[in-house]
Formats: structure tokens, C-alpha cells, sequence
């Protein structure tokens, strides 16, 4: 699905500036983050919120948790924006930036987990290195998880959920909470906006929880793909 262009974006985007980090401010920040909120206990990153259903109930739902939440789509993270500010909620903070550069914007061992719902699942074998829940992402990740740290991962998609769950090992993560079916018996947890259309229609929801586990050797990073062309402000972007 195309997400529609939203009407003065700038503007809106401009009501939500004390939520919005940008970019150079992001770089200063590397190993510093939790100085935006110094009683904070862990810091949680979500890659791609979409329109931070899922971010603002989850930061709601724990206020001594300092989230930042990544999204490239401006028409997306626009909404996410403007739902925390409306909430009032003090902690959470947006990066418009890619998954790809995350280790220039946190320090080894600065977030205590990731949240990856519902990315992009990138078919064709010739794509799989994009994919956020490939080796070469995850052995990114590691670079700025701590030790224990852990990665939520939630997708409709079961090819990728089957493809992931051998990718996770890989990387040095242990598996577990593995399901393919989050809501059988009613909802779980807190939803995405996408997540919960897709609940409405009986479509299963795939989830597993992936830890760094301690290695005597970190391995090496291999390149990640550049990222994609960045969308237009109003050009529209998956509906996540």
C-alpha cells in the first residue's frame, strides 16, 4: 500500500520539532542519548514506527524507558510525531535516518533493544541482503546492542519469519518467544496500525525475540546495501 500525501507536512512537522532530533544534533548524541532523560533505565530504538501506533502506546505504557524511533517516510513519521506530542509523552524521540546507519549514532552497548515490525520483506533472493532481519543487519545491530540486549521482531510475512529464525543464530542471538501465531487467542501485546488490520482479517502474526548472546570474537560487519532513494516529502511510502 501507498500511504497518501499528507497536507502541509512541513508545518506539522515543525508543531513536532522538540520530538524530532535531526540529524547532526543525532551524531552528537552517539553514547550520550540518555541525557535527554537521565532517570531513564533502558533505551529501546524501533527501526521503521511507521505511524507510531505501536511507539506511543509502548512509550506510554513504560515512562521509564527512553525510546527512539527511526522512520525515513516523513508522511509517516509525521503522524507518529503528532500522536506522542498530542499524548504529551517526555520519552520519545525520532531520527529520520536508515537502519544502515545506526553504529554512527549509538555507541557499542547503548540501546538495550531493538524493535523491528513489520519491514519491508524484500522477495527475491537477489534483495535479501536489504532485509532487516539478514545476518549482515543483525551482526550490525549487534554493534550497538549490549550483551543480553535483545531484538523484538513481529511480521504478517511467514516466508521471512521462516527465512529470519536461520539468520538470527547466525549472527549470535538465541531465539525465543517464537510464534506464528501472536493473537490466537486473542490480541497480544500492543499492535502496529498495520498489525492490527491485519488481525481484523485473521491473518496470523509471526513473533520471536532474538539476544546477544556473548561471543569470544565479535565478527566482522560485512557492508550493508546502501539504502533506498528517499521518498519525497508527499510521494508516499509503504503503510506500516
Amino acid at each position: 500500500m501507498r500511504m497518501r500525501k499528507k497536507p502541509n507536512l512541513i508545518p506539522r512537522m515543525e508543531r513536532c520539532a522538540r520530538v524530532l532530533i535531526p540529524g547532526e544534533r543525532a551524531r552528537e548524541l552517539r553514547g550520550r542519548w540518555r541525557e535527554l532523560m537521565p532517570q531513564a533505565r533502558p533505551l529501546h530504538l524501533e527501526l521503521g514506527c511507521g505511524k507510531g501506533r505501536f511507539t506511543a502506546e509502548t512509550a506510554a505504557q513504560n515512562p521509564d524507558v527512553l525510546f527512539i524511533a527511526v522512520e525515513r517516510v516523513p508522511d509517516a513519521m509525521v503522524i507518529a510525531m503528532e500522536r506522542c506530542v498530542e499524548r504529551g509523552l517526555t520519552n520519545v524521540f525520532f531520527l529520520d535516518t536508515d537502519a544502515a546507519g545506526l553504529t554512527e549514532l549509538f555507541a557499542p552497548g547503548e540501546a538495550d533493544r531493538i524493535y523491528i515490525n513489520f519491514c519491508d520483506p524484500w522477495p527475491g533472493q537477489h534483495h535479501a541482503r536489504r532485509r532487516l532481519t539478514s545476518e549482515n543487519f543483525l551482526l550490525l545491530y549487534r554493534q550497538v546492542l549490549r550483551e543480553g540486549g535483545e531484538i523484538h521482531f513481529k511480521t504478517d510475512n511467514r516466508d521471512l519469519f521462516e527465512w529470519s529464525l536461520f539468520q538470527f543464530p547466525k549472527a549470535g542471538y538465541a531465539l525465543s518467544e517464537v510464534t506464528r501465531d501472536l493473537h490466537q487467542n486473542g490480541p497480544c501485546g500492543v499492535m502496529t496500525d498495520y498489525e492490527a488490520k491485519f488481525y481484523e482479517l485473521g491473518t496470523p502474526i509471526n513473533r520471536c525475540v532474538g539476544t546477544k548472546l556473548h561471543l569470544e570474537q565479535e565478527p566482522d560487519c560485512p557492508p550493508i546495501p546502501g539504502p533506498r532513494p528517499r521518498p519525497a516529502p508527499g510521494d508516499g511510502a509503504p503503510n506500516s
